[in-house]
């Protein structure tokens, strides 16, 4: 299967409910740098290819740093017994210092074994034997990594999928929390459903404060926006507050601001081309923003002007050298933040 970031959703869904419904290829290549769907994929395949009674005689998981290409052949040539076939899954495929030895299998796989390579954060070459040959007898999952403007977008998707609305607030908070790390999302889902009440059907920014342990009050996500409408006090309350959390990290904070003004200028470059811009240009200098934040960025190319917004861009490459001890360490990563803050409501 080809590498479509929009579509790898689907494809997983579907192939969840080919399993379920005890539909197996005789070859699964699960990879890829984002792990929440290739593991989804092979648990799916776990629970479904072998009844509970046959597990013990026609299951077999291993893990990658403990065997050979030759073991799992021979593994894999074996018949199921008393069975219409067998499973072999190895974990953590990407450690068999002989992985690609395994192409000769899958030149010629038996038809009553189902053999399942699941590589953690990593991917074959696809110029080699192996994944050519099993992408032409069986399934090659390539699940690429998520950036960051795309994950609120993803848990919108993800939550609706479970019959619930979430706030875009909401979705903005947990995936700045969060990160891009999709099986944390799904692990922190899991606990909010929990919690919630029954019957609950859209989920707000206080469901997500409440039961996930994460603050809007103090968050990257409310410092761009106190920074868009310029409210100086308030902006840099929050970035002395979040600067001297924990897992501050200067670097990653550098990164969202830098996103976020990226934006500012893009949009500002378009609305300076003259008329109103169109849905779909607008859409696209806004990258990864949910039309529920429009209002917000109206506002903020009127605060910062193009070459406002150009001056801003430039201190934060400032910055992020300065956060990755560009000064020896002289200022600590709270006072860079707030210092650059402070910097950024003077352009």
């Amino acid at each position: 299967m080809a590498r479509q970031k929009e579509d790898i959703a689907a494809i997983s869904r579907a192939l969840v409910e080919d399993a379920r419904s005890g539909i197996f290829k005789p070859v699964y290549v699960l990879m890829g740098d984002e792990p929440y769907y290739p593991d989804l994929v092979c648990q799916a395949i776990l629970d479904n290819c072998i009844d509970e009674f046959g597990k013990d005689f026609n299951e077999t998981v291993c893990y990658g740093a403990d065997v050979t290409a030759e073991q799992v052949v021979t593994a894999a040539r074996r018949f199921p017994m008393m069975a219409d076939r067998q499973l072999v899954v190895v974990k953590e495929a990407q450690m068999m210092k002989t992985l690609e030895d395994i192409a000769v299998y899958c030149n010629e796989p038996l038809e009553s074994t189902v053999l399942v390579l699941l590589l953690h954060k990593a991917s074959l070459d696809k110029r080699k034997s192996l994944y050519k040959s099993a992408q032409k007898v069986g399934v090659v999952l390539d699940s690429p990594a998520l950036r960051d403007y795309e994950v609120p977008a993803w848990i919108g998707r993800y939550y609706a999928e479970r019959g619930l609305q979430i706030d875009p607030s909401a979705s903005n908070l947990l995936a700045e929390s969060v990160g891009t790390d999709l099986s944390t999302i799904a692990l922190e889902t899991d606990k909010l459903l929990k919690n919630l009440p029954q019957g609950t059907v859209n989920v707000s920014v206080a469901d997500i404060e409440k039961n996930v342990g994460i603050s809007r009050q103090f968050s990257i996500f409310e410092l761009t926006k106190e920074l868009s409408f310029r409210n100086a006090s308030k902006a840099l309350s929050i970035a002395a507050h979040i600067g001297n959390a924990a897992r501050f990290n200067m670097p990653q904070a550098v990164s969202a601001l830098f996103m976020h003004f990226n934006r500012i200028l893009k949009y500002g470059a378009l609305l300076s081309r003259g008329g109103y811009p169109s849905q779909e240009d607008k859409a696209s200098a806004l990258a990864g923003v949910n039309p529920y934040f429009y209002k917000e960025y109206d506002t903020a190319v009127r605060n910062y002007p193009l070459p406002s917004a150009m001056a801003v861009m430039s201190l934060l490459c400032e910055y992020d050298y300065l956060g990755k001890g560009g000064d020896g360490g002289a200022t600590t990563d709270s006072d860079l933040l707030v210092e650059l803050v402070a910097k950024i409501l003077n352009t």
